[in-house]
């Protein structure tokens, strides 16, 4: 309790103490009045959050599910589709009689059969891709004198063996 002091005409004087200012919340908060219908729609929200959660989850979850069996599904129609064009096409006689000639090798009687052994059917190239030439192409360097080079550095040098380059 705050100290009182006297006065010289005899009253009393009492300090005055200012209210400290609340913040924001802290009002909000004492103005704040729960009654009982609020309390009751609150815990009908809880519940109701209870209840739903597990529910909508697996509601979530099933319906990832039935995407993931509609796209097999769409999978499984495209391969029907071209399953069944590779069944029309081997009801064709001049198809099965290609694939008997290519694949088992079968000739009609008459024919004359040549088989290449080795043949890969594909055009051979380069490392860099570029196609094999036909034609016959001369070195700009001359070999013979890049040889003699090699073997007079070779048996002139006074490196050890392990400082020379080696060629692969």
């Amino acid at each position: 309790m705050a100290r009182q002091t006297r006065q010289k005409d005899g009253t009393r004087r009492v300090p005055v103490t200012l209210p400290r200012e609340e913040t924001a919340p802290e009002g909000w908060l004492r103005n704040l009045r729960f009654s009982g219908f609020t309390l009751l729609m609150l815990a009908l929200v809880i519940l109701a959050v209870i209840v739903l959660a597990p529910n909508l989850r697996i509601l979530l979850e099933q319906r990832a599910q039935i995407a993931q069996l509609e796209q097999t599904v769409a999978e499984a129609e495209s391969s029907v589709g071209e399953l069944t064009e590779e069944v029309d096409r081997w009801k064709d006689p001049a198809y099965i009689e290609a694939q008997a000639r290519e694949r088992l090798n079968y000739v009609l009687p008459g024919d004359i059969s040549y088989l290449v052994v080795g043949d890969t059917g594909a055009q051979q190239g380069t490392e860099n891709g570029l196609p094999i030439s036909d034609q016959i192409q001369t070195t700009k360097t001359d070999w013979l004198a890049t040889l003699l080079s090699s073997i007079y550095t070779a048996g002139l040098t006074t490196a050890p063996a392990q400082d020379l380059e080696t060629v692969p």
